[in-house]
């Protein structure tokens, strides 16, 4: 049996990873701001304890590590789950609007990992699942400033990994694309009221199609759950997991941008190096 630390447990992937991971047999820490609505979600079950968190309050992340660790014995997977989008062009928002959405996805995802760090490194085992976005990996008009705290993930995670392999831990970022969530909602995706003609064609643009996508996305959140059950037993797990035909497809396409910018710009990429003898 395995014990599981899932943040943003109350619905969407966070809610299907509980689902499958109690089926399993394992144990489940399921966190949200309001753990009542997991509690009559889930009903009571003798391998759950849901409690209450904001990810962005270091004690009660503290508290709610220990409360884990008292009940189940150990922390064997954290999945930082937890967090929202922001659409809008990057001047339309607000700086009150940056600031909430990287408190949530960036701040709150490292307050949480270093709360439960200690834990698995007097284990010297565990997994961490950090959900980061297609944004994650290629930042698009409308989104910037959502891309831009996914961006941060990827980079904390990749750091991560690299940090926390010695010592038996395993870290992979989770890229989902567009997947039939609430995600488009108002219940996970703030809009800025802002709004700039200039940015009509671009990010005005990707308002008009986000409305239209919602609950119409390629991605089965049944599948991805799935995977993310079985994939936290993989002996040597990546460190990024890109789920979504979408997710695949965008970041073929920006590695054939890049290859191009290099091929057109090697030159002048390498000729700022010192000339040696």
């Amino acid at each position: 049996m395995k014990t599981w630390f899932i943040t943003g447990a109350s619905r969407g992937f966070g809610a299907l990873v509980v689902e499958r991971a109690l089926a399993k047999g394992d144990a489940v820490v399921a966190t949200a701001r309001n753990p009542q609505v997991v509690i009559d979600r889930f009903g009571p079950h003798p391998n759950l304890l849901a409690v209450a968190l904001d990810v962005t309050d270091e004690e009660k992340a503290v508290a709610a590590a220990k409360a884990a660790v008292d009940r189940f014995g150990r922390i064997d997977i954290l999945l930082n789950n937890a967090g929202f989008g922001l659409m809008g062009a990057v001047e339309e928002a607000s700086a009150a609007e940056v600031e909430a959405v990287y408190r949530t996805n960036v701040f709150g995802l490292l307050t949480v990992t270093r709360a439960v760090l200690p834990h698995m490194r007097a284990a010297r085992s565990g997994r961490i699942l950090n959900i980061s976005s297609i944004g994650g990996y290629h930042g698009a008009a409308g989104f910037g400033i959502y891309s831009s705290t996914k961006f941060a993930v990827e980079g904390l995670s990749e750091a991560l990994h690299d940090e926390l392999a010695p010592l038996g831990i395993h870290v992979t970022v989770v890229e989902p694309g567009y997947f039939r969530t609430d995600f488009l909602d108002a219940s996970s995706l703030s809009v800025s009221p802002a709004r700039i003609a200039d940015y009509d064609a671009t990010a005005g643009k990707v308002r008009t199609v986000a409305t239209g996508l919602s609950h119409n996305q390629p991605g089965d959140p049944e599948k991805l759950a799935e995977v993310l059950s079985t994939f936290v037993d993989a002996p040597n797990p990546p460190v990024r997991l890109p789920l979504g035909s979408d997710t695949v497809a965008a970041i073929e396409r920006k590695h054939e941008a890049d290859r191009a910018i290099l091929a057109e710009w090697r030159a002048v990429s390498v000729s700022t190096d010192f000339v040696t003898e």
